[in-house]
C-alpha cells in the first residue's frame, strides 16, 4: 500500500488507477482529483 500524497488515504500500487511520476518515484492516488492537485505542484507534495 502506499499514500496518496494528497489526502492521506492508503492506496494499493497494483490496482491503483491515478499515478504520476516525479523524480524518479512513482506516486498512487486515491482519485483524480488528487492526481490533478499533484501534477499542478509536485515539488510541493513530494516526499
Amino acid at each position: 500500500m502506499a499514500k496518496d500524497p494528497i489526502c492521506g488515504m492508503m492506496v494499493d500500487e497494483k490496482t491503483a488507477k491515478w499515478t504520476s511520476d516525479y523524480n524518479g518515484k512513482k506516486y498512487y492516488f486515491c482519485n483524480e482529483k488528487c492526481k490533478i492537485t499533484f501534477d499542478k505542484n509536485p515539488k510541493r507534495f513530494a516526499v
